[in-house]
């Protein structure tokens, strides 16, 4: 099942990241569990992650080991409205199902 972030802006890889990331904003994860978690294949995460890292969109947390563990950046301002695009899109079918 898809979620309302998915529908509405499409199931690439990317999006599929941002949701899950929005979604869990307040957990870090490995590229592994990101893999896992999103259905999105390790080598593309390889590729998507530094060029969301050099946006800023996501934050390296710590490392673990070799592995770095990465988190939605809440501070950056794009990424605030992205959550509250979530939120809002959230609410409204709440609301269209009541």
């Amino acid at each position: 099942m898809k979620t309302i972030f998915v529908e509405t802006l499409g199931d690439s890889p990317q999006v599929k990241v941002l949701d899950f990331l929005i979604g869990f904003f307040a957990f870090d994860y490995s590229l592994i569990e990101l893999s896992k978690n999103t259905k999105v294949s390790y080598s593309t995460l390889k590729y998507l992650l530094p060029k969301m890292l050099k946006r800023k969109l996501v934050i390296i947390t710590k490392k673990v080991g070799k592995a770095n563990l990465y988190k939605i950046n809440v501070e950056n301002r794009a990424v605030k409205h992205l959550m509250a695009f979530d939120w809002q899109m959230i609410k409204d079918d709440v609301l269209k199902n009541k």
